[in-house]
């Protein structure tokens, strides 16, 4: 048994005592059909059978070029969609160039530097029929500026520039650490680009708030949702702090979850969040659109969950995470590479990933029917509970004056440090079993091919950057950036300035650098 016990009844990941069996009378009752309120059951009325979900693989490293060619062979491969990782400098707002990127270059996703790297990462991709996700926060104005440029170079229309941009920047703070402004001047950046996209990109997805991250950091599911939801409880206050109306940017409005091993749980972690989105959105914002109360959202299989013993056994657990994303309603889904937890993927991992959704979308016939676990009495029963839960730790974070505040009191780091605490001592227990890590050993290490970012690599682009700079028209480049720092002094949408700085190839560590000037850097507390 690999779940601890409280001595009547097994825990499950969460704490959640389990029964040994269900009834009826656990969950009485039922729940509406599938694509009617609070979509308990699924945001559509057929689900998948009208079209399946997009299968977006997450991919990017090294430089510019090198990722076209992985994104090109995965769209080869059957891909739907396409999901941009951008390196450790290019989410933080430096340039390769900088002494602050030395040695991080392309190394965990793409580096992006300028337009002409945008235009090379997405040369020959047709982004009038690709929709493109894009992992990216507090630089996610800037990056989604340069895709808008690539498109309408291309000829695209503006109403068909489709995706979506993260733009979580609270979870930044609470769970992962990519943040460069201050509170304040970030949630000005997030609502500028929720303005600018309602009149511009009509289609564009303009925030993925995300629990990925925070469940990653150690959260349990009932945490997960709670504390996504009131981020993004958070970012619809600041909206309409900003004048904006609730149904004028709520339907754009996606999530991003991740799906971990505990199978049943993660299902009813889905639907319970369908539910409460849709209740809060509707009664508490008093949004009258169906599309604003409607919750969707892109799964990644967990990181956390692979391990770096025996990898292969990776596609068995990617497999399972998978099929509870699709049970639970999932609208898009990446699921990781078998070696990830020893380095970037391989492209014969990432091809076996990608093939894992194929498996379940062509040949396990689940897609045929709506919510198939729907009326399952643990399932209806246990998601209540991860309701309940969630519920409650929302109630909390309300009483600590919402998220920012309590994240800014390290009130929300505190509760996921110790989850992520009680998990660990749970394994190394062996009250919850790992198999390969504290149970089922291999007495040897297979090897494995590793992906690496040579050195070469960062130089090419650090040579790329510098002679972008030497070839603009210099007067240009710097007119335009003198004109975004007096915009960041004022009141106005940003998103404008920006995308003139941007097209006249300033690159992104002196756009990041002007606003630094002005709204300065954020320093945790108790960090000096």
């Amino acid at each position: 048994m690999s779940q601890e016990s409280d001595g009547n009844h097994v825990l499950n990941d969460s704490g959640i005592p389990l029964k040994v069996v269900y009834r009826q009378a656990d969950h009485p009752g039922e729940e509406p059909p599938p694509g009617e309120f609070p979509y308990t059951r699924g945001i559509r009325p057929d689900m998948y059978r009208g079209r399946l979900w997009t299968m977006r693989q997450y991919a990017g490293f090294g430089t510019p070029a090198e990722s076209n060619r992985r994104y090109r062979y995965l769209l080869e491969q059957g891909q739907t969609g396409l999901s941009v990782a951008f390196d450790l400098p290019t989410q933080i707002g430096y340039d390769s160039d900088s002494p602050m990127a030395k040695g991080e270059v392309g190394k965990v996703g793409v580096a992006i530097d300028s337009l002409k790297d945008m235009e090379t990462l997405l040369d020959g991709i047709p982004l009038e029929k690709v929709s493109t996700s894009m992992t990216i926060n507090a630089t996610a104005a800037l990056l989604l500026l340069l895709y808008q440029l690539v498109a309408e170079k291309q000829g695209c229309p503006p109403e068909k520039i489709t995706g979506t941009v993260q733009n979580d920047i609270l979870k930044e703070y609470a769970a992962r650490g990519t943040y460069i402004f201050p509170p304040k001047p970030s949630m000005r950046l997030t609502t500028d680009l929720f303005a600018y996209c309602r009149k511009q990109l009509p289609n564009f997805n303009t925030i993925s708030v995300s629990g990925y991250h925070i469940r990653e950091a150690g959260a349990t599911a009932p945490e997960e949702i709670a504390f996504t939801l009131s981020d993004a409880v958070a970012y619809v206050e600041a909206a309409l702090a900003a004048g904006l109306a609730i149904d004028d940017f709520a339907p754009r409005l996606s999530f991003f979850f991740a799906c971990h091993m505990d199978f049943f749980e993660e299902v009813a972690k889905f639907r319970a969040a369908r539910r409460m989105w849709a209740r809060i959105v509707r009664d508490r914002f008093g949004a009258q659109d169906p599309r604003s109360w409607v919750l969707r959202f892109h799964t990644q299989t967990g990181g956390v969950t692979l391990t770096a013993q025996q990898p292969l056994v990776n596609v068995v657990r990617t497999a399972l995470e998978a099929m509870s994303g699709v049970l639970g309603g999932t609208q898009s889904l990446h699921t990781n590479g078998y070696d990830e937890a020893l380095g970037l993927p391989t492209q014969l991992a990432a091809e076996v990933a990608l093939r894992t959704q194929q498996v379940i979308g062509y040949e396990s016939n689940v897609p045929a029917v709506a919510d198939p676990l729907g009326g399952s009495y643990y399932v209806e029963s246990l998601t209540d509970r991860v309701e309940e839960e969630a519920q409650k730790l929302m109630a909390e974070v309300d009483e600590q004056g919402g998220a920012v505040a309590a994240i800014e009191s390290g009130w929300m780091q505190r509760a996921i440090s110790e989850s992520a605490y009680r998990m660990q001592r749970r394994i190394e227990a062996g009250e919850r079993v790992i198999v390969g890590v504290n149970r089922y050993q291999a007495s040897e290490q297979e090897a494995i091919e590793i992906t690496r970012v040579e050195p070469h690599q960062e130089e090419t682009q650090i040579k790329a950057v510098q002679t972008l700079r030497a070839e603009r028209d210099q007067a240009l480049a710097e007119s335009r950036l003198k004109a975004l720092e007096q915009a960041a002094r004022g009141t106005g949408n940003l998103m404008p300035p920006l995308k003139e700085a941007l097209a006249a190839y300033c690159t992104i560590g002196e756009c990041c650098d002007r606003l630094r000037a002005v709204f300065g850097e954020y320093r945790p507390r108790g960090e000096v």
